[in-house]
């Protein structure tokens, strides 16, 4: 057999495979087995060497990485493609959703986005109590998790307070499900105080939601609003993300021979080679596979071809700094000394300014977007985004301190998850401030995990620990489970398992408020 026929045949003999993850990750290796985008020679070598990486979209990208539709706009108006009227009842507008959701493509193969849910359904509650909608949304949720069992799929709700939202964190908070993954915008003009407690309840039981702060990133946005999907990627509604690529910083490190080095000539170099492999595969996806001429999403002003952004990912930020600071003699350590945090801080500023600097043809706003990316389960030696090396956080107050002044550059996401010790479940109070804290530092976004749940966030997915330890004698329904599996195993102390519990202390709290 052909190396690709050998690879087909181990997908189709896997015995943890559903006949379902079989025909994905099959469609996946054909695809993989066409020519990759033109490249020039020192794009490709950097490709090959994994200093840069395509995050393993396929060799011809022919949908977009992320697809956030206007499913508002789809129930006002019903569907020619589809068949189907516009909606009048609260029934209709789930079951148009169940069938939306079907035909919207994305890097996995299932949604990523299921709209901001409560604004969406809002005009279609009429006479419906809260105990009337309770048992549909219930289904709803169940459907969503059985039928699309993908951790990457995000739904939104918020910043105002209304049933659909409050009924939403009830059934989150009962089901405890992987899928979907959950958002919550929290505005502290429009938010009030006790729907964000029983938010950040909902995190103490489920790692759900994650919070955004609308205060913040609404800012880089326009008046059609983002949506956050995936691994926290904040993108514009209407449009998406067109395609990611990310930097491995610790591989650009370890190619410098100092920091002026590394700040003059590698990173910059490395920069534009990304940037080159952006536009190669954004220049495919819209010129060559013809998505955008033939999809009804456009055809039904459901996404805008001008609404997509390319985004410009980085990771490994940690082991880059270390490196820099040891080749230059210098003892500082990432995250926990100001000098080291002080260079971190400058090359995300540089990041930003080369974006800022250099336009796209193929992108919202001619630019590309900065993103932190929450790394893959394959990463090994190097900690996701901008993150703290796991076993290594220091107090949640110090942690939040250190990273707060380079969320402002990454404009389709950054993310961070603070580990909290079960006693907080105790005093759920106390992490209301400590995000409360965050926020106003000037973090983007705020995500926790708790231990001793079942259900914890690994890079930016949900897993249920339950789920991993069964996954190599059963396999799983869920398709993130095998990448859940596959990051524990990390040998590197980049697994989430070596994440620290830490524990807030009265005295961090008041000393934040």
């Amino acid at each position: 057999m052909t190396e690709f026929q050998k690879n087909c045949y181990d997908i189709v003999t896997d015995a943890n495979l559903s006949p379902k993850q079989k025909a994905n990750l099959l469609a996946l290796a054909a695809e993989n087995n066409l020519p990759y985008v033109d490249l020039d020679s020192e794009t490709q070598n950097a490709l090959n060497e994994r200093v840069i990486c395509d995050m393993y979209e396929g060799h011809a990208p022919y949908k977009p990485r992320y697809v956030l539709p206007d499913y508002a706009k789809f129930l006002k108006q019903g569907s020619e493609y589809l068949e189907l009227e516009p909606a009048k009842t609260f029934d209709d507008a789930l079951n148009m959703l169940t069938i939306a959701y079907h035909h919207v493509p994305s890097v996995t193969g299932m949604p990523v986005y299921l709209g901001c849910l409560d604004q969406v359904l809002l005009p279609y509650v009429g006479d419906l109590t809260e105990e009337e909608l309770y048992p549909r949304l219930k289904r709803f949720w169940i459907m969503l998790d059985r039928n699309l069992p993908d951790a990457f799929m995000h739904a939104n709700i918020g910043p105002t307070d209304n049933v659909i939202c409050r009924v939403i964190l009830r059934v989150d908070r009962e089901l405890k499900q992987v899928a979907p993954n959950l958002t919550f915008i929290y505005d502290e003009d429009i938010t009030p105080e006790s729907l964000l407690n029983t938010a950040i309840g909902n995190i103490c039981e489920t790692a759900k939601p994650h919070i955004a702060n609308n205060m913040m990133i609404k800012k880089d946005f326009d008046e059609k609003g983002y949506g956050v999907v995936s691994c926290y990627n904040s993108l514009p509604v209407a449009g998406g993300g067109s395609t990611l690529s990310r930097i491995n910083l610790k591989e650009v490190a370890l190619k410098s021979r100092s920091i002026t080095d590394f700040l003059q000539n590698t990173l910059p170099y490395y920069c534009q080679l990304q940037l080159n492999l952006i536009k190669a595969r954004s220049e495919f996806l819209y010129e060559k596979s013809n998505f955008f001429q033939n999809s009804f999403l456009v055809k039904e002003g459901l996404i805008d071809a001008t609404r997509f952004a390319p985004m410009f990912g980085i990771y490994a930020m940690a082991e880059a700094v270390n490196i820099l600071q040891e080749k230059s003699n210098l003892t500082g350590r990432y995250g926990v000394d100001e000098d080291a945090n002080e260079l971190a801080t400058t090359i995300s500023k540089q990041l930003a300014d080369f974006i800022d600097s250099h336009t796209i043809k193929h992108a919202w706003k001619g630019k590309a977007m900065l993103h932190a990316q929450s790394g893959i389960s394959s990463d090994r030696g190097a900690t996701p985004g901008l993150r703290i090396p796991y076993g290594h956080e220091p107090d949640p107050v110090t942690h939040i301190m250190a990273l707060f002044k380079h969320h402002k550059y990454y404009t389709s996401g950054i993310s961070d998850i603070l580990t909290i010790d079960e006693t907080i479940k105790n005093n759920p109070l106390a992490l209301v401030q400590i995000c409360k804290a965050a926020f106003k530092f000037g973090f983007r976004e705020f995500t926790a995990n708790i231990s001793g749940n079942d259900l914890v966030r690994v890079t930016g997915y949900m897993v249920r620990l339950s789920d991993i330890k069964k996954y190599k004698q059963e396999g799983s329904r869920i398709n993130t489970t095998f990448l859940g599996s596959e990051a524990a195993e990390d040998t590197d102390n980049n697994s989430y398992l070596c994440r620290t519990p830490r524990v807030i202390s009265h005295e961090q709290v008041m000393g934040n408020r």
